[in-house]
């Protein structure tokens, strides 16, 4: 079942026994917290890991200004960039760049960007809605109850759900084969 952002701040705030909120404006204390601290934690939580629904690739368009030192090329990196994991020409890695004002900065007339991305709430697999669920309740707990004891327990379910999902989401790709290692090109 797909979530929207209100019904995953709503299962968090269950979680440590608060009111269930049905809007971010709706002028509870729960509903202020939840609308100041689901974008970040959403975003923090996101760009923590490759994961793979959030994971993309785009071919970047170049800026005619140039950047001032150290690269030729300036391109103008997606709205819904969160992280770089790399970038190539042709290929999705292999330049040498930096990413620098909401840009992405190499000497290569061409960059093909592979990056984490923003995708929308319902677009969460459910082991990452757990995860996000469990993550908001550990940082909601504070504001909403001042008990650091809950907030210390809340955390390490979190933590524990989080390493769960990645363990789940890496189990979707086909294991990276070393391709170049000395050692192994020494075996011959």
């Amino acid at each position: 079942m797909a979530l929207s952002s209100i019904a995953l701040c709503a299962r968090a705030l269950l979680k440590i026994g608060c009111r269930s909120i049905t809007s971010f404006d709706e002028g509870t204390a729960e509903a202020e917290v939840a609308g100041n601290l689901y974008e970040p934690i959403r975003d923090a939580l996101l760009s923590s890991h490759p994961w793979s629904f959030a994971t993309g690739q785009v071919t970047l368009p170049q800026l005619t200004a140039e950047p001032i030192a150290d690269y030729d090329y300036a391109y103008q990196l997606p709205a819904d960039f969160l992280r770089a994991l790399s970038a190539g020409a042709g290929r999705g890695r292999g330049l040498d760049y930096r990413i620098h004002e909401r840009r992405l900065h190499t000497n290569a007339s061409e960059a093909v960007l592979t990056y984490i991305f923003r995708p929308e709430e319902t677009e969460f697999p459910p082991f990452f809605d757990q995860a996000l669920i469990a993550k908001l309740a550990a940082e909601f707990v504070i504001p909403l109850t001042d008990s650091t004891s809950r907030a210390e327990d809340l955390q390490k379910l979190a933590d524990k759900e989080v390493k769960r999902a990645k363990s789940i989401d890496g189990q979707q790709d086909t294991p990276q084969a070393i391709e170049d290692y000395t050692l192994i090109g020494v075996r011959g």
